[in-house]
């Protein structure tokens, strides 16, 4: 299934943009009477039928409608950007095709990357989400300074650091079907101050096993254990 999208669908837009468009009509070669699936990225799938096959504005109707329940748990990782952007913009990728609600990017004392484009990374993200046939879009969030994070709300909060002394592994420490928020740090793990400051506002310490990770690779496991314990 070739899956296309267009957020606006529930508020009456009928055709997909100009990208969406010419994929359909001139690489796919969709007429006049194809099908189309649709999703709005907001928990529907919405199956179409091409009424206008224009290449630079395809036009449908909409036949039938289909809702997709969230999950019963929400996985939210914040993570510092790494300094190479394209092994964040891996987990982006990655992360959505398994399944996360949000992303947050967080600017710390030892960021290498103090911006993105969130842009590129919401269409990477939407490319993620059609490739693995989903329907929700994770929320996407920019860069803000490590203690902003703290106004997010979440039922268990956790920082995965580097500490030899750290037993307690992030698959223990999880339980099933609750709103999770992991702080993920920069090449240079978070500083001495961050951790205090995140163990003052109730943040666990967990670790992601025995290996040192990388930044991404970090996240990215987070994503799946909690995936694996739901």
């Amino acid at each position: 299934m070739n899956l296309f999208y267009q957020p606006t669908i529930a508020e009456g837009i009928d055709h997909l943009d100009a990208e969406e468009s010419r994929h359909a009509v001139r690489v796919l070669r969709m007429t006049e009477g194809s099908l189309l699936d649709v999703t709005d990225g907001k928990g529907f799938f919405y199956s179409c039928q091409i009424t206008k096959a224009d290449p630079k504005k395809c036009v449908f109707k909409i036949v039938e409608k289909k809702n997709i329940p969230q999950r019963k748990y929400k996985t939210h990782v914040a993570i510092a950007p790494t300094k190479n952007i394209d092994r964040t913009e891996w987990f982006v990728e990655k992360a959505v095709e398994i399944g996360i609600d949000e992303i947050s990017f967080l600017l710390c004392k030892n960021s290498e990357r103090k911006a993105i484009n969130l842009e590129r990374i919401k269409k990477i993200a939407v490319s993620a989400m059609k490739q693995s046939q989903q329907a929700w879009l994770p929320k996407l969030n920019a860069i803000v300074p490590f203690a902003k994070i703290f106004n997010e709300l979440a039922d268990q909060k956790f920082i995965a650091h580097v500490d030899t002394a750290n037993r307690v592994h992030l698959k223990s420490a999880a339980q099933p079907e609750k709103k999770y928020l992991v702080l993920i740090g920069p090449e240079g793990d978070f500083s001495k101050e961050e951790l205090t400051l995140a163990f003052e506002h109730d943040f666990e310490k967990v670790s992601l096993g025995a290996n040192r990770l990388r930044t991404e690779t970090a996240a990215l496991v987070a994503v799946q254990i909690l995936r694996l314990i739901n």
